[in-house]
């Protein structure tokens, strides 16, 4: 039987359909953000401890690359699921590609560690993009219950996250890095296996390619992916081998430049080639106002993994009572405000538009950037203690986290809902997968930024995190002048050409 999703309301009110999508990402980001808070760590780690003994500057800019590399193969993963396969397999198959990188990583051989990372990447750019444009699709562009539905599926997100970091972090404390790595291949399974038993709720949803290829574009475009494979293996062996001297300081500037030319031009492909009309070129405009405010966010919040994580090792009281919190632990702080938060907030849009207060997406993202920005200036006077060689206490962190999360349940849930409403629905996959760019300029920003960190002379990290503060507060006052145009722009989405804006 045909379950109408417009008025089925079995899961706090939403589809039933979303416990698919929602648990499926939860246990992904299990996986994800259980192995993301110890890699700075294991990589700065001396090989005696068990590490790869990296400086910071190249580990930060390794941890850039790769969080960053993980949000740009959205961008191909949501081509390949609107042109070649459709949004259900690209779960499905990236899920698989995760697992088996994970299980690389448990591996304890230093060799593998890279390839492990390779496939993590190549994996969450198939899964990423097409598990969040999923979400949106369970939904009219008329139901109001999408960006309440967004922020339960981000809630889902922070629950895997935080089991990810309770569990990964005490296995690497007690019985060492691989077996950490190891957990986060069973998360991902678990998430595959509830996939899979429950995919019938979401029938009808992405389980065909939007725009499908003709027949002889799909062959071309699998000889392309093909192709790129095969390069990318011989790439990786020839930097194994030694034959080509890796710097990953030089290459992260470069990508970072390279990943913001291929968003501005992908962008633009799409606005002037993709047969726009009047009120779908607006909700662009103010779509890429969006994208804007989520780098500039994830550029500062991305922190949280790189420089706060080793400010939490090397410069925190960890001590509770007897017990070290284990520093991997610091990182589910964000979660666990998270979770707490997110019914709130995901009633606070919806009792919002009940009383026809609705803010526009642009005052919700600047809003989230300017908070998020105000706990770096928690940071610029917890680093001014700890420059001083004091330990600082644990409690820096959590307002800092706190800061942070708030701003990231102001940003991050509604850009996504956002991204969902104002994207063409002919582009949908793309344009997630454009967005999710967003994240990997902004983490690649965040690597090197963490890179200039020196353990050895913590005197320059006010500085550093005061920076930070400013521009983001900038940026987020000039989105709020600006939204009272784009505003306007975002009330054309999904409105028929001609419309005009009240």
């Amino acid at each position: 039987m045909t379950i109408d999703r417009s008025t089925d309301r079995r899961f706090f009110g939403h589809p039933l359909a979303l416990t698919t999508v929602a648990v499926t990402e939860l246990w992904e980001r299990m996986s994800f953000y259980g192995m993301r808070a110890l890699l700075i760590i294991f990589m700065t780690a001396a090989i005696q401890e068990g590490g790869l003994g990296l400086t910071v500057a190249a580990a930060g800019a390794i941890y850039g690359l790769y969080t960053g590399s993980v949000y740009f193969f959205g961008l191909p993963g949501g081509w390949i699921a609107d042109r070649l396969i459709g949004g259900q397999k690209a779960v499905w198959y990236g899920g698989i590609i995760i697992m088996i990188g994970h299980i690389i990583l448990a591996i304890p051989f230093k060799s593998t560690f890279f390839i492990g990372l390779i496939f993590v990447v190549l994996g969450t750019g198939l899964l990423k993009p097409n598990v969040g444009a999923m979400v949106g699709e369970l939904y009219s562009t008329e139901d109001k219950r999408r960006d309440s539905a967004y922020t339960i599926y981000y809630m889902g997100i922070n629950i895997g996250s935080v089991i990810g970091y309770m569990i990964c972090g005490y296995l690497q404390t007690t019985y060492g890095y691989h077996y950490a790595f190891g957990a986060a291949a069973v998360g991902m399974g678990l998430g595959l296996v509830f996939y899979k038993y429950s995919g019938h709720l979401i029938d009808g949803v992405s389980d065909k390619p939007k725009t499908p290829l003709s027949d002889k574009g799909i062959r071309l475009a699998w000889l392309i992916i093909g192709t790129f494979l095969v390069i990318l293996t011989l790439v990786s062996s020839v930097i194994y081998t030694g034959t080509i001297t890796f710097d990953p300081s030089v290459v992260g500037e470069n990508v970072a430049y390279i990943f913001a030319v291929v968003f501005v031009a992908y962008f633009a492909y799409i606005f002037f080639n993709g047969n726009l009309n009047y009120n779908e070129k607006r909700a662009m405009g103010a779509l890429f106002l969006i994208c804007i405010a989520s780098t500039c966010f994830w550029s500062g919040f991305e922190q949280a993994g790189s420089s706060l994580n080793l400010f939490g090792r090397d410069y925190t009281q960890r001590m509770w009572g007897d017990f070290e919190v284990p520093t991997g632990w610091l990182q589910s702080i964000n979660s666990y405000i998270l979770i707490g938060l997110s019914p709130f907030f995901a009633a606070l849009w919806i009792n919002l538009a009940k009383r026809m207060i609705e803010p526009s997406y642009s005052i919700k993202c600047a809003i989230g950037l300017v908070i998020m920005a105000s706990g770096f200036i928690v940071m610029f006077f917890a680093s001014q203690y700890a420059a001083s060689g004091l330990k600082v206490s644990m409690n820096w962190l959590v307002a800092t986290y706190f800061l942070h999360t708030v701003g990231e349940l102001c940003l991050s849930p509604v850009a996504l809902s956002a991204v969902s409403k104002l994207s063409p629905k002919r582009f949908a996959g793309q344009m997630m997968g454009l967005f999710v760019l967003t994240y990997s300029m902004g983490n690649i920003i965040a690597g090197l930024l963490a890179g200039q960190f020196d353990p050895s002379n913590v005197k320059q990290m006010p500085n550093l995190y005061l920076q930070i503060a400013i521009f983001c507060i900038v940026v987020g006052v000039v989105l709020i002048i600006l939204s009272v145009k784009t505003g306007k722009w975002e009330k054309l989405a999904g409105k028929a050409p001609g419309t005009v804006s009240p």
